[in-house]
């Protein structure tokens, strides 16, 4: 079999594999042509070619996000690898392993007036675990480098996984190809960590809130932490991100909290057990801030230092359920009160409120797109959520049983919800992917729709609302005069016709009273069209919702 001829490259393919990486994203170019000579003649790792590297990036994401494995990327030198900063910082934030392999000019043509080249060095060292140099003019193989590089691939395997960066300077000519070499096997090293525990008993007697960010599922540990909330001292507050599920959790943390006063002590916790990543909902963040537990106990294998809710932190290198398991183990004394129930009580009687609700019969609302999505959608699915008012307003929704719920919430960026959506599908194709998204948020992303070959199990629902409905639902930008020309952006193209550009079927839906049908039958028709457009009444978004949260408030009184 033939690959590059380029030793130092067949070395560096060679480790990929054995640091189980299956897929590798390609954008074409020159400089790294001897990797994809390289990867293509690898029989363990699958290449997919992207064009654009913005959407390479978070295609990657989305592959890796699904396979829980590192994915590999792989790109020209010179302005390219700029184009994969916006997906490296969401891995960064969102625990995602990715191989980011960046062919160069030697270092000695860097800032010499020689075409296409940047100082690539280190260009990600914000955002990355950790950073390697190569050059093929200096390339040694030895057992250092050996060592070296496998440090840098342990990274992707580690607790505290994401990017890792390895910029190569690769010589002229580039095409070349040779016998495939033979190089010692490599086995990755897992990261070892010495489990330690906090005193459990501190826990005896007070109100423990548990809030659970976004993760991937991890049925033992939601079924840890479901026997935990039995506890009558004990509420979990969840959102659909979190990926648990259970009668026994407030799921709705923004509709929980709309109906509760807020200066009720008996509501405020005294201990904090945090899980999981980025957390939505603003409220839980400034209730959390505003009435102090006495601490706060954060398990999670990144970012140590965090202190998210301005309280005193102890960080726990840990996994949920080896945390849930021991603490279980430990038996607190955890049924002296009633803090479980009063927040069941505020979360069943929005519930109940929810359901009485109806918006206005003549306008067709943002509000609605969800009710009727969130009725008409059964697992099992997996469920992207774009970033902005989209992931905002599904957590208003209970969780639908045997949905997976994927948002890019690392950066909570616009940029990549299709291109991730369109990875994660890639990587599954028997599962049936679903993605809302904004007309802002489609168009950004749109080369998502170049990929080839395009997922046939991801459908896709744009809300064409005229752009940038988050900024008529935060305070500040709602008010502000400048809103529509600078914050909103407001734009008349239709996401409908761009897409058609790419070669799609787009249905299209502007009506109210034809929603449900148009929905029902989109999401149930796997073989019909990918994307639906649906036309909602600007002005009336912004409203509806404030009615909506009005309406529950009266369900406590």
């Amino acid at each position: 079999m033939q690959s590059s001829d380029k030793l130092m490259v067949q070395w560096l393919v060679q480790r990929t594999a054995e640091a189980k990486v299956r897929y590798v994203v390609i954008s074409p170019g020159s400089r790294n042509s001897p990797f994809a000579i390289a990867f293509d003649a690898h029989p363990a790792i699958q290449t997919l070619v992207v064009h654009d590297e913005r959407c390479a990036a978070f295609i990657a994401l989305g592959i890796a996000q699904e396979t829980q494995a590192p994915v590999a990327l792989c790109c020209t030198s010179g302005s390219a690898c700029l184009n994969y900063y916006p997906a490296i910082a969401e891995a960064y934030y969102r625990n995602t392993p990715l191989l980011v392999l960046t062919a160069d000019r030697p270092a000695a043509w860097i800032n010499q007036g020689d075409g296409q080249t940047i100082v690539q060095r280190e260009v990600f060292k914000n955002h990355a675990q950790s950073y390697l140099e190569l050059d093929e003019s200096s390339f040694h193989l030895d057992a250092a480098l050996e060592a070296q590089l496998q440090e840098h691939l342990n990274r992707l395997h580690a607790l505290w996984k994401g990017p890792v960066h390895i910029n190569i300077g690769l010589n002229e000519p580039l095409y070349q190809t040779a016998a495939v070499s033979t190089f010692e096997p490599y086995t990755p090293q897992p990261e070892v960590s010495q489990a330690q525990f906090p005193d459990f008993s501190l826990l005896n007697g007070k109100k423990v809130m548990v809030l659970v960010g976004q993760m991937a599922p991890d049925p033992l540990f939601e079924q840890y932490l479901e026997r935990f909330s039995k506890y009558s001292n004990v509420c979990v507050l969840v959102e659909n991100t979190s990926n648990l599920h259970s009668s026994e959790f407030n799921a709705c943390i923004d509709r929980s909290l709309n109906g509760l006063d807020l200066q009720n002590s008996a509501f405020h916790p005294d201990v904090l057990i945090s899980f999981g990543g980025a957390i939505v909902s603003k409220r839980i963040k400034a209730y959390l801030r505003a009435n102090k537990a006495a601490f706060h106990w954060r398990i999670a294998p990144d970012f140590p230092d965090m202190n998210t809710f301005l309280l005193q932190t102890t960080h726990f290198n840990l996994a949920a359920a080896t945390f849930m398991d021991a603490l279980l183990q430990q038996g607190p004394e955890l049924h002296q009160l009633n803090y479980s129930g009063k927040w069941k009580a505020i979360d069943y009687n929005a519930k109940d409120r929810q359901a009485q609700f109806e918006t206005d019969p003549d306008l067709l609302t943002d509000y609605d797109v969800f009710a009727s999505f969130f009725e008409l959608l059964q697992g099992p699915a997996v469920l992207h959520l774009a970033n902005s008012s989209v992931v905002r307003y599904a957590q208003l929704f209970d969780p639908i049983p045997g949905v997976r719920y994927e948002s890019n919430r690392g950066t909570s960026g616009i940029d990549g919800s299709v291109s991730t959506a369109v990875g994660a599908a890639l990587a599954d194709p028997e599962q049936a992917h679903f993605l809302i998204c904004g007309d802002i948020s489609l168009i950004y992303d749109s080369n998502a729709f170049w990929t080839n070959p395009f997922p046939k199990n991801l459908k896709i629902v744009v809300i064409q609302n005229n752009g940038g409905g988050i900024f008529q639902i935060i305070p500040g930008p709602a008010e502000s005069p400048l809103r529509s020309q600078y914050f909103e952006a407001v734009h008349h193209t239709a996401p409908a016709a761009v897409i058609r550009g790419y070669g799609f079927e787009v249905l299209e839906c502007e009506a109210k009273n034809e929603l449900h049908d148009v929905l029902a039958k989109f999401i149930g028709d796997q073989q019909g069209a990918q994307v639906l457009q649906i036309q909602t009444a600007q002005a009336a978004n912004a409203q509806t919702l404030d009615h909506f949260f009005q309406f529950l408030k009266h369900a406590h009184d």
